[in-house]
């Protein structure tokens, strides 16, 4: 037996091999001395492998490629520093249900948990990266493995799809693997019982000031949303995560404007609010709790959600999707929606705006039009994208990607070239701000690399802009809060992408239109004190 006959037999190749069955084709990653079996199967089953130039960037380019293609994202990283550097991704897919799967070394069976000064040894690695998880999982053995990977797309498909982490010990990696001809494991989401069904549409036939929260678990159900919402008469509200599942341009749609004083005001008068899909958290309102006086029914797919902070009148774990329908064909029609509340509600997003915000706009309203509905903004944690989660219009879910609830700095880029990767025929751009932006700023050179067109806005206000902010309100000393920034046209052409500065905003929108169709990334660079934003 040859030893590439010999290699295609082992725990590596058999890990790849399965994966592939699930339909993974993509995988972001570095490869490392303890990963090298793993890599050995990558190669063999010809599966397509991004570099990138940290592991954060490899868990953040997996979440964009899972956000943008409804597909899980794939990461494959080293033991110990590996996965540690991941951390930051894991906990954003984690918070934000965003299905990344991420594959891993660890030490061999025989030193876990020893702390013999083995090479990336942890004591216990997955106990370190499990609350970050839906599950974490040490496969001891290839007859371990389609178990494992069937549980991680049990989990992806019909539950909250939170990400998991599957560690596989060095000696299991190059040990002989039989698993046999597998095939992929399939299951299906829970579906509401006809009583729980009943219950609810009785609800919203009796209702008379019904309103609609949809979230980010109702992406992939926006025709059933539209219908339900024109044949129930209800007002819709998305959250940031869903933005986009009703066209913003709907006559029944108030945006997602949960942060709005006048929306809230609308929860707490409305007798029955009806949340589908989302947590409604801190981050979906920025306030600690929602005032609501009226009933509350809830779908979602997590049963923890359904009861946790809102004490639901009727809660149901079930699929958004065919709920919806169901409640569609259930309800009696005829209801006339409120649609002067709608459109007053939408022309707040630009009522009292502070004097940055209404910089802002200028922007966002410039990149809006030079951008096609299709496209995608990836964004990070930044004042300009805090104004847009609410004032930029989106037609389409799977559009709009933020950083919701872990709210971490350094998503934008390499969120963003996962979302190319995963639909090269759609127009990407990222959004960051100065401070963000140099989190990932390494990832550029993964850009140049695929020959991305992607342009990449930073939005640079020599500071970390909010927390600066926060501390002047709160007579703060402002401390840490204004690094010294390097020249960004310069930095972004030492990588090897293209870089602008506009002058203007009709020179932004050519920029962007520009790097639309380039052989590579264009940092285009919008400082918060140009003239023509003033």
């Amino acid at each position: 037996m040859s030893a590439h006959q010999k290699a295609n037999q082992i725990g590596g190749h058999a890990a790849v091999a399965l994966l592939e069955t699930y339909g993974v084709d993509t995988v972001f990653g570095i490869p490392g001395v303890h990963t090298l079996d793993l890599y050995r199967g990558l190669a063999d089953r010809k599966m397509r492998h991004i570099g990138v130039r940290h592991e954060q960037g490899a868990g953040f380019m997996a979440d964009g490629y899972a956000r943008a293609s409804g597909k899980p994202g794939v990461a494959c990283l080293i033991t110990g520093p590996g996965l540690m550097n991941a951390a930051t991704p894991i906990g954003q897919a984690f918070s934000d249900s965003v299905p990344v799967l991420v594959i891993c070394s660890v030490n061999a069976t025989g030193d876990l948990g020893k702390g013999r000064g083995r090479l990336h040894e942890i004591t216990d690695q997955r106990a370190s990266i499990a609350p970050l998880t839906g599950f974490a999982r040490t496969v001891k053995n290839a007859a371990e493995l389609p178990g494992a990977v069937a549980d991680a797309f049990k989990l992806f498909e019909t539950g909250r799809p939170r990400p998991v982490v599957l560690e596989f010990p060095l000696d299991m990696l190059a040990a002989t693997a039989e698993i046999g001809q597998t095939k992929r494991q399939t299951a299906a989401r829970p579906k509401a019982s006809a009583g729980d069904i009943a219950a609810a549409i009785a609800l919203i036939d009796a209702a008379k000031a019904p309103l609609l929260i949809v979230g980010g678990g109702t992406v992939d159900c926006a025709a059933e949303v539209k219908a339900f919402v024109e044949n129930s008469g209800v007002l819709c509200v998305t959250t940031t995560a869903g933005k986009g599942v009703l066209p913003d341009s709907h006559p029944q749609s108030i945006g997602s404007t949960l942060v709005l004083p006048a929306t809230q005001k609308l929860l707490t008068e409305a007798d029955l609010v009806i949340a589908v899909g989302t947590e409604m958290a801190e981050t979906d309102s920025w306030v600690d709790m929602l005032t609501l006086k009226g009933k509350l029914i809830r779908v979602d797919l997590d049963a923890a959600t359904i009861a946790r902070d809102y004490t639901p009148t009727v809660g149901l774990l079930a699929d958004a999707g065919p709920t919806l329908k169901a409640f569609t064909d259930g309800i009696k029609a005829g209801r006339k929606p409120d649609l002067a509340t709608a459109a007053e509600l939408r022309g707040a997003t630009r009522s009292n705006l502070s004097p940055l915000q209404k910089k802002h706009v200028k922007v966002l309203d410039a990149l809006r039009a030079a951008l096609p509905e299709d496209a995608i903004v990836v964004t990070d944690m930044t004042q300009i994208a805090y104004t847009a989660n609410f004032t930029f219009p989106c037609e389409r879910p799977r559009c709009w990607f933020h950083p919701c609830g872990f709210g971490t700095l350094g998503y934008a880029l390499p969120a963003a070239i996962g979302a190319k990767i995963a639909c090269p025929d759609r127009p990407v751009i990222a959004v960051a701000g100065d401070g963000g932006f140099m989190f990932t700023v390494q990832d550029l050179g993964t850009a140049v690399e695929q020959s991305l067109p992607l342009p990449i806005l930073v939005w640079n206000n020599d500071a970390f802009g909010q927390i600066s902010k926060d501390m002047i309100e709160l007579d703060i000393p402002e401390l840490g809060v204004k690094p010294k920034n390097p020249d960004y046209q310069a930095l972004a052409r030492a990588f090897g992408a293209r870089a602008v500065k506009p002058q203007s905003l009709a020179e932004m929108q050519d920029a962007i239109k520009a790097a639309f169709k380039a052989d590579g990334p264009t940092l285009i660079e919008v400082h918060e004190g140009a003239d023509y934003l003033k």
